[in-house]
């Protein structure tokens, strides 16, 4: 009986370590060991915001969702486009907010409302919309001319834990910041098939 208790004791402390660390896996790991011990499921807790991060969009007059988003820490318009794979920038913006564009390398096909271009692969240091903020954001830049408006595509919306649009109202709703939640496991695998 006592080295029943004592695994147990053992098993509970490492379950609190691995939620004060913060470590995802960890976490689901500790999770899976003590739901087996117990034969329940048991949520491994920790200190929790209060809501996650959202944003509400307005349909325009012309029926897109525009909104001025943060590239790098510079404003700049854009457009959701959930048919782009990635973000996409102007030539114009990604000049505007700094990037290397004379270093880039235009070999990515692109077909555009306007046609057929060529595009340039980069990754955002940090990509914010309202309270929403990603890191290493895949984009794609397109050559100068090619397009009039930015592209806020699925490289950043799949990142998200829900989008949705209702009664012409785009809601973006991110993942809560809560260190050691299990929420951010599943975040940081979606981020990773983003990026992959």
């Amino acid at each position: 009986m006592t080295r029943i208790l004592l695994v147990i004791v053992l098993l509970m402390a490492t379950a609190g370590a691995v939620v004060a660390y913060g470590d995802p896996e960890q976490i689901a790991r500790a999770r899976e060991n003590l739901t087996q011990i117990f034969g329940r499921s048991i949520t491994a807790s920790a200190s929790t915001s209060s809501s996650a991060p959202a944003v509400q969009i307005a349909r325009g007059q012309g029926g897109e969702f525009a909104f001025r988003a943060k590239i790098n820490g510079v404003s700049a318009p854009m457009v959701i486009d959930t048919g782009a794979t990635s973000v996409v920038l102007t030539w114009e913006t990604a000049k505007a907010i700094g990037l290397p564009i004379d270093m880039l390398e235009y070999n990515v096909d692109l077909e555009t409302a306007g046609g057929h271009t060529k595009a340039a692969r980069l990754t955002l240091d940090r990509l914010a919309v309202g309270k929403l903020v990603e890191k290493s954001v895949p984009a794609l830049v397109v050559q100068r001319g090619q397009m009039k408006t930015n592209l806020l595509g699925m490289s950043f919306l799949d990142r998200l834990e829900s989008w949705g649009v209702r009664a012409d109202t785009l809601s973006l709703t991110g993942y809560p910041d809560v260190t050691g939640s299990i929420n951010t496991s599943s975040r940081h695998r979606r981020a990773r098939t983003a990026v992959d």
